[in-house]
Parts: structure tokens; C-alpha cells; sequence
């Protein structure tokens, strides 16, 4: 998601998570920040994933999604260069 426009995301589980399944969000050439929110409870990010956005000059921001959503809105609110995705929680 970012802040003009919604992109549907098939993850559905954190380990699915991948540079690849990032690659709208890591295009976009307005991103600074991605929020991922991982779903209801908060599990570490897949290993070398950090390092593989920071390579692309995007800083992770990992969080549960409940979190990743109240994030998401403040830095909207701050007029930051964000997207968010998030893994649907019931």
C-alpha cells in the first residue's frame, strides 16, 4: 500500500516474505521506508532481508500489523516517503 494508491499482496505467512514479493514497493523510486506488518504476533523478519533492502536503499521497518498500521498512518501524517505490507490478520 502506499499512501496514493492500494496494491493487492498474496504473502500470507512471514517466512513468504521476499525481495521479490517486494518488488512493487522496492520500485517505487519515492519509497525511504517500508512497514511490513507481519501479522498478529510479531515474528523476526526472514534472515537477509534487511540487508537486501538497505542495498536498495529502503529502510525496514518490521512490526506486527496491528502496529505496522498506526505506523504507517503517522508517517503519512508526517508527509514520509512510505509504503506498507501487511499480512491480513482475523
Amino acid at each position: 500500500m502506499f499512501a496514493e494508491r492500494t496494491v493487492a499482496w498474496s504473502v500470507g505467512e512471514a517466512a513468504d516474505i521476499t525481495l521479490e514479493s517486494l518488488a512493487e514497493a522496492i520500485g517505487a523510486s519515492d519509497v525511504d521506508i517500508l512497514i511490513i506488518g507481519c501479522g498478529a504476533a510479531f515474528e523476526p523478519p526472514p534472515k537477509g532481508l534487511r540487508g537486501s533492502l538497505k542495498e536498495e536503499s529502503v529502510a525496514l521497518e518490521w512490526m506486527d500489523t496491528g502496529a505496522a498500521c498506526r505506523t504507517f498512518n503517522v508517517l503519512l501524517a508526517e508527509d514520509r516517503a512510505a509504503a506498507v505490507a501487511l499480512i491480513a490478520v482475523e
